[in-house]
């Protein structure tokens, strides 16, 4: 958060604790979850999102630890969720969800109200079959991880695809079940290529530089 603290989901326990600094613990929550996954802290609203996998929905909680609401609920419409995973919150506010079993990105409001999605299943180029983490560059393009076919694909808020890159192996840019990304405030995303046992780095060109 906005000064240094760090919060970490334990799925397996069910666990959501938040170490200062130094690595001491302040707190942490188990009550009312079951199985939570990713984390968005929004510094301007002072609330961290939580991804409930199991429970299909998504936690908020200010910075001392006490649940504020709650929204989403298991389906396949707008607003519904199937195993979300991931989370990021855009620079603009907007909360956008990997709903991994629905095969999509999800956007929300900070409120939880629906804005918009996209994505579909399949196996052509920009689709989606196993979606994992999810980051916004300083333009509004959304990176969306795809581990099956070890790419990451960036698109625009109309869902439309933009690029691709990476591909299967373990030379320089190529992946092996990538997961995770982040995205900093210089446009450097970086990727976590699990099975290759190491995070690689990359840097977003903005027009203008």
């Amino acid at each position: 958060d906005a000064v240094g603290n760090v919060y970490v989901a334990d799925s397996e326990l069910g666990l959501l604790v938040s170490l200062d600094p130094a690595g001491r613990e302040r707190w942490r929550v188990s009550r009312g979850l079951l199985r939570p996954t990713g984390l968005a802290f929004d510094w301007r609203r002072g609330v961290l999102y939580v991804v409930d996998t199991q429970a299909h929905r998504i936690h908020v909680y200010d910075a001392a630890g006490q649940l504020r609401r709650s929204f989403g609920t298991r389906g396949t419409g707008d607003g519904e969720l199937n195993f979300p995973t991931n989370i990021v919150v855009a620079p603009d506010g907007t909360l956008l969800v990997t709903d991994a079993m629905n095969f999509r990105i999800q956007a929300f409001a900070p409120d939880g109200s629906f804005l918009f999605q996209f994505g579909r299943h399949g196996d052509a180029v920009g689709d989606f079959a196993r979606p994992k983490g999810v980051a916004v560059d300083s333009e509004g393009h959304i990176y969306v991880v795809e581990g099956l076919f070890d790419v990451v694909n960036i698109f625009d808020r109309e869902g439309t695809l933009l690029l691709s890159f990476g591909g299967a192996g373990q030379g320089r840019g190529e992946f092996w079940l990538a997961t995770g990304i982040a995205i900093d405030e210089h446009d450097r995303v970086y990727v976590s290529d699990s099975f290759n046992g190491r995070v690689q780095v990359f840097q977003y060109l903005a027009h203008g530089r």
